[in-house]
């Protein structure tokens, strides 16, 4: 298991999921993230890619920047799509973690986080 010094990593949720998140003060992931039994992240390059695979033709998806640091021994870095590493919580996302989350309108948006 690879080490990632990655300051910041993010969730894309969808606003239902984000919005009940708000207000427990917690996120237990998407149903995705339920049934793979941990809450699936992507650093600020992988995210252009994550949309364009997994929310095409979705709007209203809110994106969630997390502090790594404080997600400690339960935060993994594993291969995934390509082979590429990518950030997988193992527990609850505690939203004293959260650095900030936005509504984003398109595709655009995300791209532009990667530049």
């Amino acid at each position: 298991m690879a080490i990632i010094h990655q300051a910041t990593i993010y969730k894309i949720c969808r606003p239902d999921e984000w919005a009940w998140a708000e207000r427990a003060g917690v996120f237990h992931g998407s149903p995705d993230d339920r049934r793979d039994g941990f809450i699936h992240f992507s650093t600020a390059a992988q995210v252009p890619g994550t949309v364009e695979k997994y929310f095409v033709g979705e709007s209203g998806l809110v994106l969630v920047a997390v502090d790594a640091a404080k997600l400690d021994a339960a935060l993994k870095w594993e291969p995934s799509r390509g082979g590429a590493l990518f950030p997988h919580l193992y527990g609850d996302l505690s939203l004293t973690a959260v650095l900030w989350s936005r509504a984003l309108a398109s595709i655009t948006d995300f791209k532009q986080l990667a530049q």
